[in-house]
């Protein structure tokens, strides 16, 4: 019988959650490198040391792993945008995204890579596109907010976040391969144009002391001595994370519904107010025009008083007239 090596018995003594994180990291590295149509089944079983039929058995093919992957790229470039937007002030919320964005590139070269190639329908999760989508639907309700505020047009805020979201994400992938200057003056620049725009650009831009020297959670770890109860882990953190940012959203509408409540009851207030000033307005018009009317017709009676007060004086008149002629 030939002696068992080492490795053979490190292999045998992986369990099940183990070997499916090698071939998940081991998929990982393949796709960054090749792309999913140039890696194959063949290649990650012989980097990760198996036989074909273990992939299989994990996860059906290439297919499977390139899927998790995908996934796992995706919810974590997610889940660091959502906590950068979580600041309080709109440019600390640009700030901090650009950042997080940099941050998730210098941390995940790799996934990164993955995220921005030609995504494959074998992801089942959507591809880079429909990733930049979600984020810049977040950034669109930050922008509506601002625009109210500042009297501009919110409907012209989803645009304006595609501009944003897009500027930021094809400067990340020109910074992928040059990785110069460091990520804090790459999000200083970025602000710089598209918080001050090309007239007012700063010589010497610069991130806020809020920002500066921040390093976004969950930070992006791919090994870990136990990959099962990492990824459970960073799963179970992920969930709170979402719910956390769904909560803030929530607490965000139901102020903004509030709002709009507080500014319907104060519209309705005025319009009540004109109303009844107007209906003062004409009972004071009524008011006027009746007494005019009542002046009328006492001048009118007065008038008539008089007319027959004078037609009585010459009736009198008359027969004294007459009477005088008949003595004669």
């Amino acid at each position: 019988m030939e002696p068992v090596s080492e490795s053979s018995r490190s292999r045998r003594r992986m369990t099940g959650a183990e070997r499916r994180e090698q071939l998940i990291q081991v998929g990982r590295a393949l796709f960054a490198d090749k792309g999913f149509d140039g890696t194959s089944v063949e290649e990650i079983a012989a980097s990760a040391k198996v036989s074909k039929p273990v992939v299989y058995e994990h996860f059906g093919g290439k297919e499977g792993i390139y899927a998790v992957v995908i996934d796992r790229e995706m919810q974590r470039l997610l889940s660091l945008v959502t906590q950068a937007l979580s600041a309080s002030h709109a440019r600390i919320k640009l700030e901090r995204a650009a950042l997080a964005l940099l941050q998730y590139i210098e941390e995940s070269s790799e996934g990164f890579r993955i995220l921005v190639r030609d995504s494959h329908a074998a992801s089942g999760t959507g591809t880079f596109a429909s990733l930049i989508s979600d984020i810049a639907s977040q950034v669109e309700d930050v922008l509506a907010d601002e625009f109210k505020e500042r009297g501009y047009d919110p409907k012209l805020a989803p645009m304006y976040a595609q501009m944003l979201v897009g500027m930021t994400a094809l400067t990340g992938q020109w910074w992928l391969e040059v990785r110069k200057p460091r990520r804090e003056e790459v999000a200083a620049h970025l602000v710089n144009l598209s918080w001050n725009g090309l007239t007012g650009l700063d010589s010497n831009p610069m991130l806020t002391a809020a920002t500066r020297g921040l390093v976004l959670s969950p930070a992006v770890e791919t090994r870990t001595a136990r990959p099962g109860e990492r990824e459970s882990k960073e799963q179970e953190k992920l969930r709170r994370e979402q719910e956390k940012a769904r909560e803030r959203e929530q607490r965000e509408r139901a102020k903004q519904l509030e709002r709009q409540q507080r500014e319907r009851a104060k519209e309705l207030e005025r319009q009540m107010k004109e109303q009844e000033k107007l209906r003062r307005e004409q009972e004071k018009a009524q008011e006027r025009e009746q007494r005019e009317r009542a002046k009328e017709v006492e001048r009118q009676q007065r008038e008539r008083a008089k007319e027959l007060e004078r037609l009585q004086r010459e009736r009198t008149k008359g027969l004294d007239r007459q009477q005088q002629h008949g003595e004669i």
